[in-house]
C-alpha cells in the first residue's frame, strides 16, 4: 500500500484523531481514576484508585480498530461484530461502547455527562464494578476475554449460517501463541461464502506479552506474510506509529479488506464460483501502549512490555502523579467533552446508529434471535421391548437417527449443527449424513465421504476448535450438539470454565437474553475403551462440570437407548445450561420401553420394581447404579445374589440425572430429604455402581442422613488394553465385586455368605486366567442375560 494513500479528508482525519483521543482518554481514566474524570481540578491522590488494575498496552490499538470499523459500517450499512481477543482489553471496548451511547442505554445510571463519566471510570476493576476484560456485561461482546486463545474460533462459529454478518476479530500476538488460536486460523477452510458470514482476522502485532517479546513480532516480515498466505489468507500489513499516517493506512486497509469480502460474496452468490476464496486479513503492527508515556523513571515504556498492564502503579512515588496528569491531559479532554461532560456531537457522529453500532448488534445478544428447535417425536425411534433386557441396541446409533430427523426438521431455519472432532461416525451418529454432509471448503476428491460446502456436520481434529465454533454459534442465537470421546473432552476443560462463567454473568445481567444450552454427548467411554487402552480411559469430565454453578451444570447417565433419547430431547429444549450426557455406543441390553423411559427421565431417579424383590417389608440392601455399564453389572450382581441367597431383599435404584443426589438446597434438581430417604432408606447399606470416580458420589451426598452407608464402586484409575468385563474387574465394578460387597455390608449375611463368597472368588480367578488365554471374556459373561424372576 502506498504511503501516500489518503482515503480520509483533512476534516475526517481531525475527527478521527479526536474520537481516538477520547477513547484512549477514557481507557486511561478507567484504569487510574476514582473521581475528577474530566480533570476539571488538579489531579490528587484522592482522585485515583488505591489498587491499580488493568491492561493498557493493547487498548489503544483496540480503540484505533474500533473507530476504523465504524467508518466502514457507516459507509456500507454493514452488520459487523467486534471480537476483542487480546486479554483484558475492556478499557478500550467499554470506552468505545460508551462513546457510541450504547453503554448508557444498557446501563442508564452511566449517563452521558460528567456524573456518568465518574461512575464509568470508578466501576472499572473495582469491587462491585466490571472486570478488566470484555465480558457478558460488555455490550456487543460474545467473547469472554479472561483467557486467551478462543477469539477466532468464536468468530467463525458466529459466522456460520449468518450470511449478512461480518465478524472483525482482533487477535493479540500473545494470544496467537496459544494452541487453540493457532489451529483456529483453519476456520477459513470451513466457511461457505454463499451461506455463511465473513470473518476478518486482525492480528494486533504490538510486540510483547507480559514480560517477553511475542514470536510473531520477531520473525521477518516476509516470513510472517508467507505464514498467513500459507494459511489461505491475503494479509494486508499496516505498520507505523505516527497517528495521522496510520489513520490513512488503516482506512485504506479496511477499504481493501471489505472490498475483497464483497467481491468474494458476489462471486459465490451471484456468479456461482465454487473455488475456495482467499479471505483478507489485516496485520496491525503498532507500538504497545501507543500514545502512552514513552519512558517511566528513565525506562522504556511505550513500545515495550512495561506498558502491558499499568505502566506505573505507585502514584506516591515522586513525579508519578504529575506524569499521570500529563498523560491524561495529552488527550485534551476539554476539546472532546462539553461543559456537561457530554461527548461533542461532531465526534459522536462517527458512530453508526441503532443496531448498526457494534455494541448494539443483535447477534451479540443472541438470545434475542434464538428460535426454539423443532423436535420430532421420539416414538418412531424407540426400541420396542417385550420385557426388560429382552433385546440389545446401540444407544448412540439410535440417537443419531433421531438427530437426523432434528436436522431435517430445522433445515430451513439453518439454526442447528452437530460438532465432533473427527468422531461423528465413530460415535455412531452416521445417520446425520443421510440428510447433510460434513462442511468442507478445502480441496475435495470424488471418492471423499460426505464433504460439501453446505454441510451441517462440523468435524476438525481439534476439540478446542469444535468447542469454540459451537460457543460462537450458541452465543449468536443458534443450537448445537457436540459428541466427543469421553477421555479427550478434557482438552476443553478450561473453555468450559470460561463458558460457565459467561453464563453466570449473563444470567445476572438484566439485558442479556437466554441462549441455547451447550450439549455434550460423551461416548466411547471409559468402560468400553478396551481396544484403545489406558490413555482413552478417563471419566473425570463430569467431576469438572459438577463443580460449576448449580444453575448451569447438568449431568445425565442414561442406561439405554430410550432413556438417551428422552435426555437428548430435554437437553435440546433447554437454555443457559451445560448439559453432559454419557452414553455408550456398543450393543448393550435395553431395559425400559419408551413410556417407562419417559417416566424415569422425568424424575431423574427411580426404583426399578421389576428388578427388585423388597416390596413387602423393605430392602436389606439397595443396589444403586448410574451409567449403562454400571447398570448392567448391577443387574448381573442382583442375579448372582438371588441365586446364592434368594432370601435377600434387594431394591434396585437407577440414577439418570446425577444431580438428583445432591440436596435440594444445593441443586435445583436435588431430591428433598424425605424422598431421598424413601428411595435409599435411612439406614440400609447402599452398594452404588457408578460410571465415574467414586469420590464424586460421596461429594454429592455428604449432607444426606444415610451417606455413611453408601459404598461406591467406580473407576479406580486402573486400565489397559483388555476385555470389556476385565475393565470392570480391575476397577472393582464387576458384578462379582458388587455381590461380594453386599455380603460384607449386610449384617444378616455374615453367617450365610461364606460359600457364596468362595464361589465368587473362584470365578474371579477363573476370569483372570481365561481372558489371558483366550483374549475375550468368559461365555457366562458374554452370554449373560437378565431373567425376570
Amino acid at each position: 500500500m502506498s504511503e501516500t494513500t489518503s482515503p480520509l479528508s483533512e476534516g475526517e482525519l481531525a475527527l478521527f484523531d479526536k474520537w481516538w483521543a477520547a477513547a484512549n482518554y477514557l481507557s486511561v481514566a478507567q484504569i487510574y481514576l476514582l473521581d475528577n474524570p474530566l480533570l476539571r481540578e488538579k489531579l490528587t491522590l484522592e482522585h485515583t484508585k488505591p489498587r491499580l488494575l488493568g491492561h493498557w498496552g493493547t487498548t489503544p490499538g483496540l480503540n484505533f480498530l474500533y473507530l476504523h470499523l465504524n467508518r466502514i459500517i457507516r459507509r456500507d450499512k454493514s452488520s459487523v461484530l467486534f471480537v476483542a481477543g487480546p486479554g483484558h482489553g475492556a478499557p478500550g471496548v467499554v470506552a468505545s461502547t460508551y462513546l457510541e451511547g450504547t453503554y448508557s442505554e444498557y446501563f442508564p445510571e452511566i449517563t452521558q455527562d460528567a456524573a456518568g463519566l465518574k461512575k464509568l471510570v470508578r466501576q472499572f476493576s473495582f469491587p462491585g464494578g466490571i472486570p478488566s476484560h470484555a465480558a457478558a456485561t460488555t455490550p456487543g461482546s460474545i467473547h469472554e476475554g479472561g483467557e486467551l486463545g478462543y477469539s477466532l474460533s468464536h468468530s467463525f462459529g458466529a459466522a456460520f449460517d449468518n450470511p449478512d454478518l461480518t465478524i472483525a476479530c482482533v487477535v493479540g500476538d500473545g494470544e496467537a501463541e496459544t494452541g487453540p488460536l493457532a489451529t483456529s486460523w483453519h476456520g477459513n477452510k470451513f466457511l461457505n461464502p454463499v451461506a455463511d458470514g465473513a470473518v476478518l482476522p486482525i492480528l494486533h502485532l504490538n510486540g510483547y506479552k507480559i514480560a517477553n517479546p511475542t514470536v510473531l513480532a520477531r520473525i521477518p516480515t516476509e516470513e510472517l506474510l508467507a505464514l498467513f498466505r500459507g494459511y489461505g489468507y491475503a494479509p494486508i500489513l499496516v505498520e507505523g506509529h505516527e497517528p495521522d499516517l496510520m489513520h490513512q493506512k488503516m482506512a485504506a486497509a479496511m477499504d481493501t479488506a471489505f472490498a475483497a469480502i464483497a467481491a468474494i460474496r458476489r462471486a459465490a452468490r451471484e456468479e456461482g464460483s465454487t473455488e475456495r476464496p482467499t479471505w483478507p486479513m489485516i496485520i496491525l503492527r503498532s507500538p504497545k501502549g501507543w500514545t502512552g508515556p514513552k519512558t517511566v523513571d528513565g525506562l522504556r515504556t511505550e513500545g515495550y512490555w512495561r506498558s502491558h498492564q499499568v505502566p506505573f502503579s505507585d502514584l506516591t512515588k515522586p513525579g508519578h502523579l504529575a506524569l499521570l496528569e500529563e498523560w491524561l491531559r495529552s488527550y485534551h479532554p476539554e476539546s472532546l467533552f462539553d461543559e456537561n461532560g457530554t461527548l461533542l456531537p461532531e465526534i459522536r457522529a462517527l458512530a453508526p446508529a441503532g443496531h448498526l453500532r457494534m455494541s448494539d448488534n443483535p447477534h451479540a445478544n443472541g438470545g434475542i434471535l434464538r428460535r426454539p428447535l423443532r423436535l420430532p417425536d421420539l416414538a418412531p425411534h424407540a426400541i420396542a421391548l417385550s420385557a426388560p433386557g429382552a433385546v440389545t441396541g446401540e444407544a448412540t446409533r439410535v440417537l443419531g437417527e433421531w438427530l437426523r430427523d432434528v436436522m431435517t426438521a430445522n433445515q430451513d431455519q439453518r439454526n442447528f449443527r452437530v460438532w465432533s472432532p473427527d468422531e461423528n461416525n465413530s460415535n455412531r451418529l452416521n445417520a446425520l449424513l443421510d440428510v447433510t454432509d460434513r462442511q468442507w471448503e478445502a480441496e475435495r476428491f470424488d471418492y471423499d465421504d460426505h464433504l460439501a460446502p453446505e454441510g451441517r456436520v462440523m468435524e476438525i481434529l481439534s476439540e478446542h476448535t469444535c468447542q469454540g465454533w459451537l460457543e460462537g454459534y450458541l452465543l449468536t442465537g443458534r443450537h448445537g450438539f457436540f459428541s466427543c470421546y469421553e477421555a479427550f473432552v478434557h482438552i476443553v476443560d478450561s473453555m468450559v470454565n470460561q463458558h460457565s462463567k459467561w453464563l453466570k454473568e449473563a444470567n445476572e445481567t438484566p439485558w442479556r437474553r437466554s441462549i441455547s444450552s451447550m450439549n455434550y454427548l460423551l461416548t466411547s467411554h471409559v468402560w468400553r475403551q478396551d481396544h484403545n487402552g489406558f490413555s482413552h480411559q478417563d471419566p473425570g469430565f463430569i467431576d469438572h462440570v459438577v463443580n460449576k454453578r448449580a444453575d448451569v451444570a447438568r449431568v445425565y447417565l442414561p442406561p439405554d437407548a430410550n432413556t438417551l433419547l428422552c435426555v437428548a430431547r430435554h437437553c435440546l429444549e433447554s437454555w443457559d445450561r451445560i448439559n453432559v450426557i454419557v452414553a455408550g455406543k456398543q450393543p448393550e441390553w435395553q431395559w425400559l420401553d419408551m413410556d417407562a423411559a419417559i417416566r424415569h427421565c422425568a424424575q431423574g431417579i427411580g426404583i426399578w420394581e421389576w428388578a427388585s424383590n423388597d416390596r413387602d417389608g423393605g430392602p436389606d440392601v439397595v443396589m444403586a447404579c448410574a451409567g449403562d455399564v454400571p447398570t448392567m453389572e448391577t443387574l448381573a450382581a442382583v442375579s448372582l445374589l438371588r441365586r446364592h441367597v434368594p432370601e435377600l431383599k434387594i431394591r434396585v435404584v437407577n440414577v439418570v440425572d446425577l444431580l438428583t443426589l445432591q440436596a435440594k438446597e444445593q441443586h435445583p434438581h436435588g431430591l428433598d430429604e424425605a424422598t431421598f430417604e424413601m428411595i435409599f432408606t435411612k439406614d440400609r447399606p447402599v452398594i452404588f455402581a457408578f460410571h465415574g470416580y467414586p469420590q464424586l458420589i460421596h461429594q454429592l451426598i455428604y449432607r444426606r442422613s444415610n451417606c455413611r452407608n453408601f459404598h461406591v464402586h467406580g473407576f479406580r484409575e486402573e486400565g489397559t488394553t483388555t476385555t470389556p468385563f476385565d475393565m470392570t474387574v480391575r476397577n472393582h465394578l464387576s458384578r462379582y465385586h458388587l455381590a461380594l460387597n453386599v455380603f460384607r455390608r449386610v449384617p444378616s449375611m455374615a453367617a450365610k455368605a461364606a460359600y457364596a463368597t468362595q464361589a465368587i472368588q473362584d470365578r474371579l480367578v477363573e476370569h483372570r486366567l481365561y481372558v489371558r488365554e483366550h483374549g475375550q471374556d468368559m461365555p457366562e459373561i458374554r452370554n449373560w442375560k437378565w431373567e425376570t424372576p
